[in-house]
């Protein structure tokens, strides 16, 4: 039985980003799109590989690069192939991740070596 004032929403209504609503799609094919998103994959993995074996300073620059890529990621990739990597609009996360991502950075250049 259904509600015959309820509006009924496929799948893919429901997990689109309700932000993005009247973006134009991407110019990049899909494959370069999802070529750059295991790129960050990557990044993220060696800043984790860093972090583990004690270089907190590559850690913190490989992260601080990959949240920068990311930023660029954002601004050019569309929020289907994103996926969880697109929370607000286009806009908000890519200052958030630039801002992020280039203070991040800025700390690991800035900070001297431990014993130098």
């Amino acid at each position: 039985m259904t509600n015959p004032g309820k509006r009924r929403f496929n799948e893919e209504q429901l997990l689109a980003n309700p932000h993005d609503g009247g973006l134009a799609p991407s110019k990049l094919p899909h494959a370069v799109q999802r070529a750059g998103i295991v790129v960050f994959i990557f990044a993220v993995g060696a800043a984790s590989v860093f972090a583990l074996t004690e270089h907190w300073r590559r850690a913190t620059f490989t992260l601080g690069a990959s949240l920068l890529f990311l930023s660029l990621l954002r601004l050019s990739c569309d929020s289907k192939v994103l996926g969880v990597l697109s929370v607000r609009s286009r806009r908000f996360d890519a200052t958030y991740t630039a801002i992020l991502g280039g203070l991040m950075t800025f700390l690991a250049i800035s900070v001297d070596a431990l014993g130098s």
